[in-house]
């Protein structure tokens, strides 16, 4: 579950942390970008003292490093993470983008209500948290499954 309660449920300042997936990690992708390139050079091998070779050389390095370059800005896309504090008397969401700049939400906790949109919301299991006159999205990065979970360990946690 890309997302994870960093303190014990019972105890009452309560932060959860959460996290976009990564399924391919910085070493997964140089394998796969290195297993492309000798893949893709393997039709070039024959072609080895021939002008043709020039020909379809920058071809083949084009589509590496478009490969490269899509799964570096893919990578660096979910670099998002989101942390929301529940103490006593306030709610805290903060979102940390992907460019670096912090988005923060602070409410009373006791005016704190989990919202689910189920199919009203611009994904389907859309969960926001309503306070103070506004309302913020929450784990729009999750899956569709861990929205729906998330919204459930919301619930619990925000009505003790």
């Amino acid at each position: 579950m890309p997302y994870e309660w960093t303190s014990p449920p019972q105890s009452t300042p309560q932060t959860m942390r959460l996290w976009a997936h990564n399924s391919l990690p910085p070493r997964g992708m140089a394998a796969f970008v290195l297993a492309t390139f000798t893949l893709i050079s393997i039709p070039v091998l024959p072609l080895l003292g021939s002008p043709l070779l020039w020909v379809l050389l920058p071809f083949t390095l084009a589509a590496v490093w478009a490969l490269y370059a899509a799964l570096q800005f893919n990578y660096r896309a979910r670099q998002i993470s989101e942390e929301l504090f529940l103490g006593e008397a306030e709610a805290r969401l903060t979102r940390f983008n992907p460019k670096g700049d912090v988005q923060e939400w602070v409410c009373n906790r006791y005016w704190v209500q989990a919202t689910k949109y189920d199919r009203d919301g611009p994904i389907p299991h859309y969960v926001t948290l309503r306070g103070q006159g506004r309302e913020v999205e929450i784990g729009s990065f999750l899956s569709e499954e861990e929205r729906i979970t998330l919204f459930d360990d919301l619930q619990r946690a925000l009505k003790r």
